[in-house]
């Protein structure tokens, strides 16, 4: 499925409907007066935390973990169970959290573990993730613990290029493989989707045999899949 062609259809038929494009002027306009204020309120508690001896992250960042029932996925029980772990916001915070994480291999299948902006929910539906996607990578379970690590410390440290189009991360413990993915806002900006998953590539220091796959949430909601019916992105 070519997710280009479909994406510039999509954009097309928006552009020449007058209710859509006065919709898109609107939604821009809440989202920039959104990042304004959450702008001042980021300033502010990187004040508080340099006044008090600690290292402030650009961003404060929550852990969810899900622990779900195998071939169900419907939006209330998915979201009943997405539970809140932790939130922290700089970097001695977010080791204090993070040396009392169970690993990877310790985890029971299928669970997820999620690592996302604080106001950002890990779900297809939130308002900052409905019209973006997800890059997914699959992984060996012998090797997935040392990626996702790498994965946390370059989101934790902004490392990753068009930072402020990403929401989160999740590594999903499945029976034969553990996924990662990374959750970006805007799956119609082909050059911000493109530019994560090179810099997701190098940060990573990525194998050359392995394959990378982008999936709008959009189309997560059509199937009721995560990972399935994926767009190759080599």
């Amino acid at each position: 499925m070519d997710y280009t062609a479909e994406k510039k259809e999509s954009e097309n038929n928006n552009a020449n409907n007058p209710e859509n494009a006065h919709q898109t002027l609107d939604s821009s306009a809440q989202l920039a007066s959104a990042l304004d204020s959450n702008s001042k309120e980021t300033e502010e508690r990187q004040t508080r935390e340099l006044k008090a001896g600690l290292h402030p992250l650009k961003h404060k960042f929550v852990f969810w973990y899900t622990r779900r029932t195998p071939g169900v996925r419907n939006q209330s029980s998915y979201e009943d169970n997405i539970k809140k772990i932790v939130e922290f916001s700089t970097v001695e915070g977010f080791w204090v959290c993070y040396c009392h994480l169970a690993r990877p291999a310790s985890l029971p299948s299928p669970t997820d573990l999620h690592l996302f902006k604080e106001g950002i929910r890990p779900l297809w539906e939130d308002s900052a993730n409905c019209n973006g996607g997800k890059w997914i990578i699959r992984f060996k379970k012998v090797v997935s613990g040392r990626f996702w690590e790498d994965l946390v410390l370059a989101l934790v440290g902004d490392q990753l290029d068009y930072g402020d189009n990403i929401c989160g991360a999740v590594l999903s413990i499945r029976f034969n493989e553990d996924i990662l993915s990374v959750w970006n806002r805007n799956a119609s900006d082909h050059q911000a989707v493109m530019a994560l998953r090179d810099s997701i590539k190098r940060h990573l220091k990525l194998p050359h045999n392995y394959v990378m796959e982008y999936k709008p949430h959009d189309a997560s909601l059509r199937d009721n899949s995560s990972y399935r019916n994926t767009w190759l992105r080599g």
